[in-house]
């Protein structure tokens, strides 16, 4: 005859089978996150010498068994960005593996201990920059010099087309690229107030403070001269930013983009860009560079300025679970294989230049 089982006995042996399937849930999520956030391709850092100090980098490489590459050099937009973007920029790297590319990036001067401040450099020196990444990724035995080519977003608009005057490049990928730099500013700041809601009182008022930053801009006014026009109010600006603001604002591609005639451009916009003006930014490229086919224009009609789906980047629990569970889903779909696509276009001889 079986032993009854005594209510306290049966409680602890519910609470341990409990506890096993809560750690088997929890270890099988934990595996999961592991395998969806890990890529075919190898990654090491690096560290490059510019200007009297280290830039700190990252170099993935293919699994391809070829003992050289081509290789995508990253140009970052706006913002203390590190060389990994939060890991943003892996699918991509993987996506470039995939066609047979490396990828370098490194960290803003001033972002994870880097040495520097990105806050104190102009679009040239920028420019600078990436041409001494690219002159150290051309001497190493593993990188095919002839196969350099540039990707960057948003406001490396700026910066691509001073590199390209620098140094040769082979292709460019060009993500939501601004073309002016106050044109941009004006067209960011009407669509979000759109987007807001916001009433003709409010849009009348920003606009005017918006003259008024310009106006202070022109005559290159301190930052406690902006503090006092604005009545003390800073809104958010800082001494560093106004004057990185102050350095940069004149920014206009057009005509820098002359440099990159002839180039394999890939040239990406999103359909709900409320930082970039796309409409202007394609009129300009292919204004400037649709002669010999080298322009290459895709949209992604569901993507935001920074090509994530629209309804993932409207939720930070979406953003925060697709990043865990999926973060290959993050991006339009099609944005990956787009990308790889053209590139192995390349390797095929593809959007050759004329």
């Amino acid at each position: 005859m079986c032993p009854k089982i005594q209510p306290r006995q049966r409680g602890l042996r519910v609470a341990v089978w409990s506890l096993v399937t809560v750690l088997v849930v929890a270890a099988g999520l934990v595996g999961v996150v592991l395998w969806q956030n890990s890529y075919e391709m190898d990654e090491q850092r690096v560290s490059i010498r510019h200007g009297g100090h280290t830039l700190n980098g990252v170099l993935t490489t293919p699994r391809d068994g070829n003992k050289r590459h081509g290789l995508v050099v990253y140009v970052h937009g706006d913002g203390p960005v590190d060389a990994t973007h939060d890991d943003g920029y892996k699918p991509m790297w993987e996506a470039n593996a995939k066609a047979g590319y490396a990828s370098l990036s490194w960290d803003k001067p001033g972002v994870e201990g880097a040495p520097g401040d990105w806050l104190d450099q102009s679009m040239d020196d920028r420019a600078d920059e990436a041409a001494a990444a690219i002159a150290w990724a051309r001497s190493r035995a593993d990188i095919d010099g002839d196969r350099i080519g540039l990707w960057g977003a948003s406001q490396a608009g700026w910066v691509l087309p001073k590199i390209a005057a620098k140094t040769p490049v082979s292709f460019v990928i060009a993500v939501s690229p601004a073309i002016n730099w106050l044109r941009q500013g004006r067209y960011n700041l009407l669509a979000e107030l759109r987007a807001e809601g916001a009433s003709a009182a409010r849009v009348k008022a920003e606009v005017a403070r918006s003259d008024s930053t310009r106006r202070l801009l022109g005559r290159h006014a301190t930052f406690e001269e902006y503090v006092t026009a604005m009545g003390g109010d800073a809104d958010g600006m800082t001494a560093d930013r106004w004057g990185f603001i102050s350095r940069n604002y004149t920014a206009d591609a057009t005509q820098d983009l002359r440099a990159l005639r002839g180039v394999p451009l890939l040239l990406t916009l999103a359909g709900h860009d409320i930082n970039v003006d796309t409409a202007d930014t394609e009129r300009v490229y292919r204004e400037v560079l649709d002669t010999g086919g080298a322009l290459t224009v895709e949209r992604y009609a569901d993507a935001t300025h920074s090509l994530l789906k629209q309804s993932i980047e409207r939720s930070d629990l979406k953003i925060t679970l697709a990043a865990l569970f999926s973060p290959r889903s993050l991006f339009a779909d099609g944005f990956l294989d787009g990308q790889r696509q053209f590139l192995k276009e390349l390797g095929r001889g593809g959007h050759a230049a004329p």
